[in-house]
Protein backbone atom coordinates (compact mmCIF):
# COMPACT_ATOMS: atom_id res chain seq x y z
CA UNK A 1 0.00 0.00 0.00
CA UNK A 2 1.11 3.89 -0.42
CA UNK A 3 -0.21 7.29 -0.22
CA UNK A 4 1.21 9.81 -2.20
CA UNK A 5 3.51 12.30 -0.98
CA UNK A 6 3.30 15.15 0.66
CA UNK A 7 3.41 18.65 -1.10
CA UNK A 8 6.89 19.83 -0.01
CA UNK A 9 7.04 22.33 3.04
CA UNK A 10 6.77 25.89 2.16
CA UNK A 11 9.62 26.67 5.10
CA UNK A 12 11.95 24.95 3.47
CA UNK A 13 11.18 26.73 -0.32
CA UNK A 14 11.49 29.69 1.55
CA UNK A 15 14.79 28.97 3.25
CA UNK A 16 16.27 27.44 0.36
CA UNK A 17 15.63 31.18 -1.30
CA UNK A 18 16.94 32.77 1.08
CA UNK A 19 20.42 30.88 1.60
CA UNK A 20 20.17 31.38 -2.87
CA UNK A 21 19.74 35.19 -2.38
CA UNK A 22 22.13 35.88 0.43
CA UNK A 23 24.64 33.99 -1.47
CA UNK A 24 23.65 35.44 -5.04
CA UNK A 25 24.58 38.94 -3.52
CA UNK A 26 27.79 38.26 -1.43
CA UNK A 27 29.13 36.29 -4.48
CA UNK A 28 28.55 38.97 -7.25
CA UNK A 29 29.91 41.77 -4.62
CA UNK A 30 33.33 39.18 -4.23
CA UNK A 31 33.50 38.49 -7.98
CA UNK A 32 33.66 42.17 -9.13
CA UNK A 33 36.30 42.91 -6.22
CA UNK A 34 38.37 39.46 -7.50
CA UNK A 35 38.23 39.95 -10.99
CA UNK A 36 38.84 43.93 -10.98
CA UNK A 37 41.83 43.91 -7.82
CA UNK A 38 43.11 40.53 -10.01
CA UNK A 39 43.54 42.66 -13.05
CA UNK A 40 44.80 45.41 -11.49
CA UNK A 41 47.33 43.78 -9.02
CA UNK A 42 48.27 41.44 -11.82
CA UNK A 43 47.30 38.36 -9.80
CA UNK A 44 46.50 35.13 -12.07
CA UNK A 45 45.19 33.06 -9.07
CA UNK A 46 42.98 35.97 -7.91
CA UNK A 47 41.73 36.18 -11.33
CA UNK A 48 40.85 32.64 -11.29
CA UNK A 49 39.51 32.73 -8.00
CA UNK A 50 36.92 35.48 -9.51
CA UNK A 51 35.66 33.14 -12.04
CA UNK A 52 35.19 30.55 -9.35
CA UNK A 53 33.30 33.39 -7.70
CA UNK A 54 31.33 33.55 -10.87
CA UNK A 55 30.68 30.36 -11.11
CA UNK A 56 29.13 30.60 -7.68
CA UNK A 57 26.84 33.25 -8.47
CA UNK A 58 25.47 31.03 -11.12
CA UNK A 59 25.19 28.21 -8.64
CA UNK A 60 23.36 30.39 -6.69
CA UNK A 61 20.99 30.81 -9.51
CA UNK A 62 20.78 27.32 -10.35
CA UNK A 63 19.67 26.89 -6.69
CA UNK A 64 16.88 29.15 -6.85
CA UNK A 65 15.44 28.00 -9.99
CA UNK A 66 15.68 24.66 -8.88
CA UNK A 67 13.90 25.12 -5.46
CA UNK A 68 11.14 26.85 -7.04
CA UNK A 69 10.06 24.01 -9.18
CA UNK A 70 10.98 20.88 -6.54
CA UNK A 71 8.42 23.11 -4.28
CA UNK A 72 5.93 22.00 -5.82
CA UNK A 73 3.97 18.60 -4.97
CA UNK A 74 3.12 15.67 -6.75
CA UNK A 75 0.62 16.12 -9.60
CA UNK A 76 -0.48 14.15 -13.35
CA UNK A 77 2.90 14.23 -14.79
CA UNK A 78 5.21 14.38 -11.46
CA UNK A 79 3.91 11.83 -9.26
CA UNK A 80 6.59 11.33 -6.65
CA UNK A 81 6.85 14.75 -6.56
CA UNK A 82 9.54 17.41 -8.33
CA UNK A 83 12.14 16.85 -5.79
CA UNK A 84 14.84 15.42 -8.26
CA UNK A 85 15.38 19.18 -9.42
CA UNK A 86 17.03 19.86 -6.84
CA UNK A 87 19.25 16.64 -7.84
CA UNK A 88 19.18 17.82 -11.27
CA UNK A 89 20.59 21.24 -9.99
CA UNK A 90 23.04 19.70 -7.90
CA UNK A 91 24.55 17.49 -10.74
CA UNK A 92 24.65 20.74 -12.71
CA UNK A 93 27.02 22.74 -10.35
CA UNK A 94 29.66 19.85 -10.73
CA UNK A 95 29.87 19.95 -14.17
CA UNK A 96 29.74 23.43 -13.66
CA UNK A 97 32.27 23.42 -11.22
CA UNK A 98 34.65 20.71 -13.66
CA UNK A 99 34.84 23.33 -16.65
CA UNK A 100 35.68 26.34 -14.54
CA UNK A 101 38.37 24.04 -13.08
CA UNK A 102 39.82 22.92 -16.52
CA UNK A 103 39.99 26.42 -17.59
CA UNK A 104 41.57 27.71 -14.63
CA UNK A 105 44.21 24.76 -14.63
CA UNK A 106 44.93 25.59 -18.59
CA UNK A 107 45.53 28.95 -18.22
CA UNK A 108 47.74 28.27 -14.98
CA UNK A 109 49.43 25.38 -17.22
CA UNK A 110 50.55 27.92 -19.66
CA UNK A 111 52.51 30.32 -17.44
CA UNK A 112 54.06 27.83 -15.60
CA UNK A 113 55.30 26.41 -19.00
CA UNK A 114 56.25 29.80 -19.98
CA UNK A 115 53.46 30.09 -22.63
CA UNK A 116 52.47 33.42 -21.65
CA UNK A 117 54.17 36.11 -19.37
CA UNK A 118 54.32 35.43 -15.41
CA UNK A 119 52.29 38.24 -13.61
CA UNK A 120 53.71 39.80 -10.57
CA UNK A 121 50.85 40.34 -7.97
CA UNK A 122 50.34 43.67 -5.35
CA UNK A 123 49.28 43.82 -1.95
CA UNK A 124 45.75 44.68 -2.85
CA UNK A 125 45.62 41.04 -4.23
CA UNK A 126 46.27 40.06 -0.61
CA UNK A 127 43.31 42.04 1.01
CA UNK A 128 41.21 41.06 -1.56
CA UNK A 129 42.13 37.35 -0.66
CA UNK A 130 41.57 37.89 3.00
CA UNK A 131 37.88 39.20 2.18
CA UNK A 132 37.33 36.45 0.11
CA UNK A 133 38.11 33.78 3.01
CA UNK A 134 36.04 35.88 5.45
CA UNK A 135 32.98 35.85 3.22
CA UNK A 136 33.28 32.22 1.71
CA UNK A 137 33.29 30.88 5.32
CA UNK A 138 30.26 32.88 6.38
CA UNK A 139 28.80 31.53 3.83
CA UNK A 140 29.71 28.34 4.28
CA UNK A 141 28.88 28.03 8.24
CA UNK A 142 25.42 29.51 6.85
CA UNK A 143 24.68 27.01 3.92
CA UNK A 144 25.32 24.16 5.66
CA UNK A 145 23.62 24.66 8.89
CA UNK A 146 20.34 25.77 6.82
CA UNK A 147 21.11 21.98 4.67
CA UNK A 148 21.28 19.83 7.25
CA UNK A 149 18.15 21.56 8.85
CA UNK A 150 16.16 20.92 5.83
CA UNK A 151 17.58 17.90 4.73
CA UNK A 152 18.63 19.59 1.23
CA UNK A 153 21.54 17.72 -0.58
CA UNK A 154 21.13 20.60 -3.13
CA UNK A 155 22.54 22.82 -0.62
CA UNK A 156 25.21 21.35 1.43
CA UNK A 157 26.22 20.80 -1.93
CA UNK A 158 26.10 24.75 -2.78
CA UNK A 159 27.90 25.11 0.92
CA UNK A 160 30.86 23.26 -0.22
CA UNK A 161 30.91 25.51 -3.33
CA UNK A 162 31.29 28.43 -0.94
CA UNK A 163 33.67 26.39 1.25
CA UNK A 164 35.78 25.26 -2.04
CA UNK A 165 36.51 29.31 -2.86
CA UNK A 166 37.23 29.64 0.83
CA UNK A 167 40.09 27.38 0.37
CA UNK A 168 40.96 28.53 -3.03
CA UNK A 169 41.47 31.90 -1.39
CA UNK A 170 44.01 30.59 0.78
CA UNK A 171 45.44 28.77 -1.85
CA UNK A 172 45.69 32.60 -3.75
CA UNK A 173 47.01 34.24 -0.35
CA UNK A 174 49.71 31.90 -0.41
CA UNK A 175 50.48 32.34 -4.07
CA UNK A 176 50.34 35.67 -3.99
CA UNK A 177 52.67 36.32 -0.91
CA UNK A 178 55.26 33.86 -1.98
CA UNK A 179 55.13 35.77 -5.78
CA UNK A 180 55.87 38.81 -3.79
CA UNK A 181 58.37 37.46 -1.80
CA UNK A 182 60.70 36.91 -4.83
CA UNK A 183 58.90 32.97 -6.26
CA UNK A 184 57.32 34.48 -9.64
CA UNK A 185 55.73 30.90 -10.34
CA UNK A 186 53.78 30.58 -7.15
CA UNK A 187 51.19 32.25 -8.38
CA UNK A 188 50.33 30.47 -11.59
CA UNK A 189 50.64 27.06 -9.46
CA UNK A 190 48.50 28.34 -6.89
CA UNK A 191 45.67 28.79 -9.98
CA UNK A 192 46.63 25.07 -10.95
CA UNK A 193 46.12 24.14 -7.45
CA UNK A 194 42.62 25.78 -6.92
CA UNK A 195 41.77 24.57 -10.07
CA UNK A 196 42.61 20.96 -9.47
CA UNK A 197 40.87 21.83 -5.99
CA UNK A 198 37.65 22.84 -8.09
CA UNK A 199 37.36 20.18 -10.19
CA UNK A 200 37.63 17.64 -7.33
CA UNK A 201 34.78 19.08 -5.66
CA UNK A 202 33.09 19.30 -8.80
CA UNK A 203 33.57 15.45 -9.72
CA UNK A 204 32.06 14.27 -6.16
CA UNK A 205 28.88 16.22 -6.31
CA UNK A 206 28.35 15.32 -10.29
CA UNK A 207 28.66 11.65 -9.38
CA UNK A 208 26.87 12.15 -5.70
CA UNK A 209 23.90 13.38 -8.19
CA UNK A 210 24.36 11.04 -10.95
CA UNK A 211 24.17 7.98 -8.90
CA UNK A 212 20.77 9.20 -6.96
CA UNK A 213 19.60 9.99 -10.94
CA UNK A 214 20.07 6.14 -11.94
CA UNK A 215 18.34 5.24 -8.37
CA UNK A 216 21.21 4.08 -6.76
CA UNK A 217 19.95 2.90 -3.37
CA UNK A 218 20.72 4.06 0.29
CA UNK A 219 23.44 2.67 2.55
CA UNK A 220 23.84 -0.73 3.96
CA UNK A 221 23.57 0.84 7.27
CA UNK A 222 20.85 2.43 6.34
CA UNK A 223 18.90 -0.67 5.13
CA UNK A 224 19.55 -1.91 8.32
CA UNK A 225 17.97 0.41 10.33
CA UNK A 226 14.85 0.11 7.98
CA UNK A 227 14.89 -3.90 8.40
CA UNK A 228 14.93 -3.40 11.98
CA UNK A 229 12.64 -0.78 11.90
CA UNK A 230 9.93 -2.91 10.20
CA UNK A 231 10.77 -5.99 12.64
CA UNK A 232 9.77 -3.84 15.60
CA UNK A 233 6.22 -4.05 14.04
CA UNK A 234 3.88 -6.41 15.60
CA UNK A 235 2.85 -9.25 13.29
CA UNK A 236 5.88 -8.65 10.59
CA UNK A 237 7.30 -11.85 10.44
CA UNK A 238 10.20 -11.78 7.84
CA UNK A 239 11.16 -8.45 5.79
CA UNK A 240 12.63 -9.19 1.83
CA UNK A 241 12.82 -7.58 -1.72
CA UNK A 242 13.97 -4.47 0.10
CA UNK A 243 14.14 -1.16 -3.09
CA UNK A 244 15.05 2.34 -1.56
CA UNK A 245 15.64 5.16 -3.83
CA UNK A 246 16.50 9.42 -3.04
CA UNK A 247 14.55 12.11 -4.42
CA UNK A 248 15.60 15.44 -3.81
CA UNK A 249 16.47 15.43 0.13
CA UNK A 250 14.24 12.48 0.65
CA UNK A 251 14.10 8.60 0.16
CA UNK A 252 11.44 6.50 -1.01
CA UNK A 253 11.36 2.78 0.16
CA UNK A 254 9.14 -0.52 -1.62
CA UNK A 255 9.21 -3.62 0.46
CA UNK A 256 7.59 -6.85 0.81
CA UNK A 257 6.61 -7.72 4.35
CA UNK A 258 5.40 -11.11 5.56
CA UNK A 259 2.88 -12.01 7.62
CA UNK A 260 1.30 -14.72 9.44
CA UNK A 261 0.05 -16.78 5.84
CA UNK A 262 -4.27 -16.95 7.36
CA UNK A 263 -4.89 -13.10 8.61
CA UNK A 264 -7.55 -11.23 6.88
CA UNK A 265 -7.40 -8.99 4.31
CA UNK A 266 -7.90 -6.13 6.92
CA UNK A 267 -5.46 -6.78 9.28
CA UNK A 268 -2.49 -7.47 6.98
CA UNK A 269 -3.72 -3.98 5.37
CA UNK A 270 -3.65 -2.55 9.45
CA UNK A 271 0.23 -3.78 9.62
CA UNK A 272 1.19 -2.18 6.70
CA UNK A 273 -0.28 0.68 7.79
CA UNK A 274 1.64 0.35 10.86
CA UNK A 275 4.80 -0.27 9.25
CA UNK A 276 4.35 2.84 6.70
CA UNK A 277 3.74 5.03 9.39
CA UNK A 278 7.12 3.88 11.77
CA UNK A 279 8.98 4.12 8.92
CA UNK A 280 8.02 7.61 8.49
CA UNK A 281 8.51 8.29 12.29
CA UNK A 282 11.38 6.86 12.52
CA UNK A 283 13.87 6.91 9.69
CA UNK A 284 14.97 10.77 8.93
CA UNK A 285 14.71 11.08 5.15
CA UNK A 286 12.02 8.60 4.22
CA UNK A 287 8.83 10.30 3.19
CA UNK A 288 6.91 7.79 0.92
CA UNK A 289 6.80 3.99 1.27
CA UNK A 290 4.73 1.11 -0.71
CA UNK A 291 4.12 -1.73 1.46
CA UNK A 292 3.62 -5.31 0.06
CA UNK A 293 1.92 -7.95 2.45
CA UNK A 294 2.89 -11.50 1.55
CA UNK A 295 1.58 -14.51 3.80
CA UNK A 296 4.67 -16.53 2.78
CA UNK A 297 8.04 -16.04 1.34
CA UNK A 298 7.42 -15.45 -2.10
CA UNK A 299 10.89 -15.43 -3.21
CA UNK A 300 11.04 -19.51 -2.00
CA UNK A 301 7.91 -21.16 -2.30
CA UNK A 302 6.36 -21.93 -5.32
CA UNK A 303 4.08 -19.26 -7.00
CA UNK A 304 0.50 -18.89 -6.81
CA UNK A 305 0.38 -17.18 -9.80
CA UNK A 306 -0.45 -19.79 -12.21
CA UNK A 307 -3.93 -20.98 -9.92
CA UNK A 308 -7.38 -20.24 -10.92
CA UNK A 309 -8.81 -16.98 -9.15
CA UNK A 310 -11.71 -16.97 -6.75
CA UNK A 311 -14.24 -16.97 -9.14
CA UNK A 312 -13.03 -19.92 -11.40
CA UNK A 313 -12.10 -21.72 -8.00
CA UNK A 314 -15.35 -21.15 -6.25
CA UNK A 315 -16.97 -23.74 -9.71
CA UNK A 316 -14.23 -25.94 -9.78
CA UNK A 317 -15.42 -26.46 -5.66
CA UNK A 318 -18.65 -27.26 -6.59
CA UNK A 319 -18.25 -29.41 -9.69
CA UNK A 320 -16.30 -31.11 -7.12
CA UNK A 321 -18.71 -30.93 -4.69
CA UNK A 322 -21.73 -32.36 -6.43
CA UNK A 323 -23.54 -35.06 -4.53
CA UNK A 324 -22.27 -34.39 -1.52
CA UNK A 325 -25.21 -34.28 0.87
CA UNK A 326 -25.23 -31.21 3.01
CA UNK A 327 -22.34 -29.04 0.58
CA UNK A 328 -25.00 -26.72 -0.38
CA UNK A 329 -25.37 -24.98 2.72
CA UNK A 330 -22.23 -23.97 3.15
CA UNK A 331 -22.25 -20.02 3.63
CA UNK A 332 -19.03 -18.87 3.29
CA UNK A 333 -15.33 -19.95 1.72
CA UNK A 334 -12.35 -18.75 2.31
CA UNK A 335 -9.35 -19.38 0.01
CA UNK A 336 -5.95 -19.40 1.03
CA UNK A 337 -3.25 -18.74 -1.56
CA UNK A 338 -0.06 -21.11 0.09
CA UNK A 339 2.92 -23.22 -1.45
CA UNK A 340 1.57 -22.96 -4.93
CA UNK A 341 -1.91 -24.66 -3.93
CA UNK A 342 -4.91 -23.75 -2.61
CA UNK A 343 -6.14 -24.13 1.35
CA UNK A 344 -10.13 -24.21 1.40
CA UNK A 345 -11.71 -22.72 4.98
CA UNK A 346 -15.07 -23.87 4.69
CA UNK A 347 -18.01 -22.40 6.80
CA UNK A 348 -21.37 -24.20 7.61
CA UNK A 349 -24.24 -23.63 9.83
CA UNK A 350 -24.05 -25.73 13.04
CA UNK A 351 -28.38 -25.82 12.71
CA UNK A 352 -28.11 -27.84 9.37
CA UNK A 353 -26.09 -30.35 11.52
CA UNK A 354 -26.97 -30.95 14.82
CA UNK A 355 -25.46 -34.67 14.81
CA UNK A 356 -21.69 -34.41 15.17
CA UNK A 357 -21.25 -37.73 13.65
CA UNK A 358 -23.07 -36.23 10.49
CA UNK A 359 -20.71 -33.40 11.04
CA UNK A 360 -18.29 -35.11 10.69
CA UNK A 361 -19.06 -37.04 8.00
CA UNK A 362 -19.62 -34.64 6.07
CA UNK A 363 -15.61 -33.30 6.10
CA UNK A 364 -14.30 -36.40 4.85
CA UNK A 365 -17.12 -36.56 1.98
CA UNK A 366 -15.66 -32.88 0.95
CA UNK A 367 -11.86 -33.59 1.60
CA UNK A 368 -12.34 -36.55 -0.61
CA UNK A 369 -13.02 -35.19 -4.29
CA UNK A 370 -9.98 -32.82 -3.55
CA UNK A 371 -7.30 -35.13 -2.45
CA UNK A 372 -6.75 -35.83 -6.13
CA UNK A 373 -6.68 -32.02 -7.32
CA UNK A 374 -3.47 -30.63 -8.38
CA UNK A 375 -4.70 -27.21 -7.60
CA UNK A 376 -6.28 -27.77 -4.50
CA UNK A 377 -4.83 -28.24 -1.02
CA UNK A 378 -5.58 -28.37 3.01
CA UNK A 379 -9.56 -28.31 3.48
CA UNK A 380 -10.66 -27.24 7.16
CA UNK A 381 -14.53 -27.49 8.09
CA UNK A 382 -15.98 -24.89 10.35
CA UNK A 383 -19.72 -25.11 11.95
CA UNK A 384 -21.18 -22.34 13.39
CA UNK A 385 -23.84 -20.90 15.52
CA UNK A 386 -23.65 -17.42 13.18
CA UNK A 387 -22.12 -15.95 11.02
Amino acid sequence: MTQPPAPTNPDRYRDTTRVALVGAVVNLVLSVVKILVGIGAQSQSLIADGIHSVSDLLSDALVYLAAHHARHGPDKEHPYGHGRYETAATMGLGVLLILVAAGIVWGGAERMLGFHELLAPGAMALYAAVLSIVANEALYHYTIRVGHRINSDMLRANAWHHRSDSISSVVVLVGVAGTMAGLPYLDAVAAVIVGLMIAKIGWDLGWSAMQELVDAGLAEERLQAIRKTIMSVAGARDVHMLRTRRIGGYASADVHVQVEPRLSVSEGHMIAQLVENRLKQEIEEIDDVTVHIDPEDDQTFPACADLPPRPEALRRLATLWQGVDGAEHRQQLVLHYLGGRINVDAYFPLAHFPDSQRAEQLRGELARPLAGSREFGTLRVFFSCEL
